[in-house]
């Protein structure tokens, strides 16, 4: 079992992914970097660039024994471990990037944000931008309770995740 190949993240240095991934295919291994478009304003101008998906990793389908040896490779910084041993991303995981990438649809990337029930937030995208309220999730819903505490009254909005922040006291 430990000649067999698998997927594996490998964590570089800031903005070194693309140096990275090309050094991992000129080592002969198969590396994958998922890049998306994006539009970048500067002062005078607006560019379309391709961006790394997951800042600072590249992923390296390869075999536990090389898997040590693509950290003589400049630019790599570590392997992401867990549980101390060299964290497997499942193919699934891998096809579902690529997916991702190679469609045409928009899509965003959301921070992860630790929610609990009943914690205060605020909206910060969308139509209901600068609402404060409660936050719940119900059957898979992101949704989020307004309260107008004067009347006792309470309304419910279905929220995308990517539009709310944690106040945080």
């Amino acid at each position: 079992m430990e000649g067999e190949s698998k997927w594996y993240a490998i964590y570089t240095h800031s903005r070194a992914e693309k140096k990275v991934f090309e050094r991992l295919k000129v080592a002969g291994y198969e590396a994958f970097l998922p890049l998306i478009t994006t539009i970048k304003q500067w002062s005078d101008r607006k560019k379309k660039v391709e961006v790394p998906l997951i800042n600072s990793f590249v992923f390296v389908n390869t075999n536990n024994d090389k898997l040590n040896k693509t950290l003589s490779i400049p630019g790599v910084v570590t392997v992401l471990k867990y549980l101390g041993k060299p964290a497997v991303v499942r193919n699934e995981e891998i096809e579902n990037l690529k997916i991702l990438v190679n469609s045409n649809e928009d899509f965003q990337k959301i921070e992860s944000i630790n929610l609990e029930k009943g914690e205060d937030i605020v909206v910060t995208k969308g139509p209901f931008m600068g609402l404060f309220a409660k936050y719940i999730q119900c059957s898979g819903k992101h949704k989020v309770i307004v309260e107008v505490e004067a009347i006792k009254s309470f309304f419910e909005v279905t929220i995308p995740l990517s539009h709310i922040s944690k106040i945080n006291s």
